[in-house]
């Protein structure tokens, strides 16, 4: 019997709380050697990646989103692959095909399938709105059932499995918007703006030496699911269940739930999947700092990063100058904890 087994699910809990909170505070040690400044931009990916999930990541070039997720990779010892987005990737680049291979000796042949990059820990989809939605489309069923059918035939991806995606602002040319589907499908979009003028003198100072970063794995896979499987198993209430599902709803314009302040700046509203990645959101949240269970104030620091490629601004709010993130502002201020 392992010292695991004999303790009480409570103790069991807290030493699994610790873990999760040690970890977190490693991983950002090591990311800080490669990583400067982007607190809040680090704690969000390291969010996505005890939740399971996946993440976009949206900036201009040269903010460092492709070093964080390389950094990350190495700092949790997995599987990395980098796929660069381009208007003539095909999908088959992406998810792998079948080829036909011939022996010489015998002239016999047989059908081999060709795993693509998808095939690995963590993938970093590098700006992915610069490819058409044909392409894009080939991202659905890897972030959501994690497999690939390719012929006919299913293929399982490796676990643990994370899309990170970056992509440059929309209003540049040569992009495509992600489909609603697609967009959907990432917990969190991770907006990262401009370093401050110290944290960029520190950049230039460090980045153009001789010196390099040297980052250790300081978790391992099998570990990382334990972790994901932790922070599924944390506690919450039903009032904060009930807070999130309201939240969501309040975006939806035509809903009974939604307020009339707020309908007549929505075109579209978030779905089930937003109420269910603010709760998934708020406990990994609570994993992170050390609590026992996700609570409201979880709820509200993710919102912003969980509902804001959701909701589709409406005319009005578009001609007043009004962007997602301040409708998601003006969502927290009218919908309270209590119905």
């Amino acid at each position: 019997m392992t010292p695991e087994a004999t303790l009480s699910p409570a103790a069991a809990g807290e030493k699994l709380a610790q873990f999760m909170l040690d970890r977190a505070a490693a991983l950002r040690s090591e990311l800080s050697k490669a990583i400067v400044g982007q607190t809040e931009v680090v704690d969000d990916v390291l969010l996505t990646l005890f939740c399971g999930e996946h993440a976009l990541l949206t900036g201009v070039p040269g903010l460092a989103k492709t070093l964080l997720i390389r950094s990350l990779a190495e700092s949790v010892h997995l599987g990395f692959n980098r796929i660069q987005f381009t208007p003539d990737l095909m999908p088959t680049d992406i998810t792998g095909t079948d080829i036909i291979q011939e022996d010489l000796s015998t002239g016999h042949r047989e059908k081999l399938f060709l795993k693509g990059p998808v095939f690995t820990n963590l993938l970093l989809a590098d700006e992915i709105n610069r490819t058409p939605p044909r392409t894009q489309a080939a991202m659905l069923q890897t972030m959501q059932e994690r497999q690939v059918t390719v012929g006919g035939v299913t293929y399982t991806l490796p676990k643990p499995f994370h899309v990170f995606a970056t992509q440059n602002p929309i209003e540049q040319e040569g992009t495509y918007p992600l489909p609603e589907a697609a967009a959907d499908r990432f917990m969190l979009s991770i907006e990262i703006g401009y370093p401050t003028v110290e944290d960029e003198v520190r950049i230039v100072t460090e980045t153009t030496g001789t010196r390099q970063a040297a980052i250790q794995p300081v978790i391992t896979g099998e570990e990382l699911l334990k972790i994901q499987q932790g922070v599924r198993a944390m506690p919450v209430s039903q009032d904060v269940v009930h807070y999130a599902v309201r939240l969501a709803t309040a975006t939806r314009p035509g809903s009974p739930h939604c307020p009339k302040e707020l309908a007549e700046l929505l075109r579209w509203g978030a779905g089930p999947r937003a109420s269910q990645y603010l709760i998934l959101a708020a406990k990994g949240r609570a994993a992170m700092l050390g609590r026992p269970c996700a609570d409201f104030e979880g709820v509200r620091s993710v919102a912003r990063q969980v509902l804001g490629h959701r909701i589709l601004p409406g005319f009005k709010a578009r001609t007043q100058g009004i962007g997602s993130a301040e409708l998601v502002t003006k969502v927290l201020s009218v919908v309270g904890e209590k119905a």
